[in-house]
């Protein structure tokens, strides 16, 4: 895969690169460490977040994150997102997912192996469009070995369940026997929520979003999971409502778990008025759901990103294809 554009931030490296339909946009990033920038009672890590310092990743051999795109654009239409205003959502081939995690690995040789990678299919494009992820994620542990050997490998999924998708659920039946099967797992799936109001779900996602009850029914569907809970993803905009029982009476919190962040601060977030005013510096405003949450039984974790992570533009729901370029420092290369 040839790069185009490489975009050095500070806790990664943004690339874009010519796929076999057009351009398309990866990244790799080093991880701050649950101890920095998570909440978790569950997992014992209980201090409030009041902000999370910039500071330095870990090492790409403790833990590696790289995140592609699974299509060219997206057609969700989603309030809080950039990618739309790259283009209308056309499937990356299997050989474009392969070669944005290999061009990826490519570029530290110096790693031999890491103790995590984690793949996320979440740059561009809603996943569930796309089967070449179910065949993408099967593959690749055999085409990385060559670089990494046999590091642990924990693809992970985010889905906004788009109405429209009539193999939705086919997609995620598979998607669940690569995570509990195969992977042992060692894999992730996350619904996109934000708000337990169908009224603002319909808004923020465009209409393009099964509704709270279609979703439960899918989530009723489900196996239990092997290793980690499915996620619920909460990105917190001020005003919207988040209700512990109503939450509780759709999903099961023995197989759901809750993972609130703030609204990264993506241009589509600024033209349409979408904030965590305060989510960045303060714990308040994820202190009242999170106990609500917890409340109702569920496991909660608080995630939220580094003034360097965010305006880095690393972070869910941006794109530099779109136009935006980072905020933070960066120095850029064009091949």
């Amino acid at each position: 895969m040839e790069i185009k554009k490489k975009i050095v931030v500070p806790t990664g490296e943004i690339y874009t690169a010519i796929g076999e339909k057009g351009m398309l946009e990866f990244l790799t990033v080093g991880d701050y460490g649950k101890n920095a920038n998570i909440k978790a009672d569950f997992l014992g890590i209980t201090r409030d977040l009041n902000g999370v310092p910039n500071g330095e990743p870990m090492p790409l051999t403790e833990k590696w994150v790289i995140t592609i795109s699974t299509q060219y654009g997206c057609s969700m239409g989603c309030k809080f997102c950039d990618v739309p205003k790259v283009g209308i959502g056309r499937n990356a081939t299997f050989n474009d997912l392969k070669g944005e995690v290999l061009t990826a690995i490519k570029q530290h040789p110096e790693v031999k192996h890491t103790k995590r990678l984690n793949i996320h299919y979440a740059r561009m494009g809603e996943p569930t469009w796309n089967a070449n992820v179910l065949l993408h994620a099967i593959s690749v542990k055999k085409d990385i070995e060559p670089f990494i050997g046999d590091s642990l490998v924990h693809p992970v999924i985010s889905t906004m369940l788009p109405k429209r998708n009539k193999k939705l659920v086919e997609f995620l039946h598979k998607w669940c026997y690569i995570k509990n099967e195969l992977y042992k797992g060692d894999a992730g799936l996350q619904f996109s929520i934000n708000t337990t109001n169908d009224e603002e779900r319909n808004y923020l996602f465009s209409g393009s979003s099964l509704s709270l009850g279609e979703i439960s029914e899918i989530g009723k569907s489900l196996p239990m999971p092997v290793g980690r809970k499915y996620a619920l993803n909460f990105a917190l905009a001020d005003d919207t409502h988040i209700d512990g029982k109503r939450l509780r009476e759709l999903f099961n919190p023995d197989k759901f778990m809750c993972k609130i962040t703030p609204l990264h601060r993506t241009n589509s977030c600024d033209e349409n008025d979408l904030h965590t005013s305060g989510g960045y510096e303060l714990f308040t405003p994820y202190k009242a759901v999170e106990e609500d949450l917890k409340d109702n039984g569920f496991d909660v974790i608080v995630f939220v990103p580094s003034y360097d992570e965010d305006n880095g533009l690393i972070t869910c729901g941006n794109a530099i294809l779109s136009g935006k370029v980072p905020t933070s420092s960066y120095q850029e290369t064009i091949y």
